[in-house]
């Protein structure tokens, strides 16, 4: 069987692209791709991509000159996990706590990593999380 490599990008569906910019580019400081009336793309790291889809806006096949893309949407709070360093976390939650953003959740893992969790404005759980959670990570 042929190898997936790794998750290129990853999509969360959000009510309010503006209010969702302000989150993502202020607050955790991600670096915008590109930006259209229904999508905002963000990198992570330089290893992935965050898109943030209008929800409702993609519900019909979108055109174009080289092809077509299916609808998709989504609703209901999602996760996403990202990746910090050890060292960083105490800063994160200190940046969090500055920003008015309650960190809902701390886990300690049993292979030594360490996660935070909190809520965007769309109610989407997110997660800063050190290495060791996983055999590959």
């Amino acid at each position: 069987m042929p190898r997936l490599n790794r998750i290129v990008e990853t999509a969360l569906y959000v009510d309010d692209l503006d209010r969702a910019r302000d989150f993502y580019e202020a607050k955790l400081g991600l670096a915008p791709l590109l930006k259209t009336k229904t999508l905002f793309a963000y990198d992570v790291g330089g290893a992935s991509v965050l898109l943030l889809f209008l929800r409702g806006a993609s519900l019909q096949t979108q055109r174009f000159d080289h092809g077509s893309i299916p609808p998709h949407d989504g609703s209901g709070s999602l996760h996403i996990a990202f990746a910090v360093d050890a060292a960083d976390l105490a800063a994160w939650e200190a940046k969090l706590d500055q920003l008015g953003i309650p960190v809902e959740g701390r886990m300690q893992w049993d292979r030594g990593s360490k996660s935070l969790y909190f809520r965007d404005p769309d109610g989407h759980m997110l997660e800063l999380v050190t290495p060791g959670l996983w055999r590959t990570y």
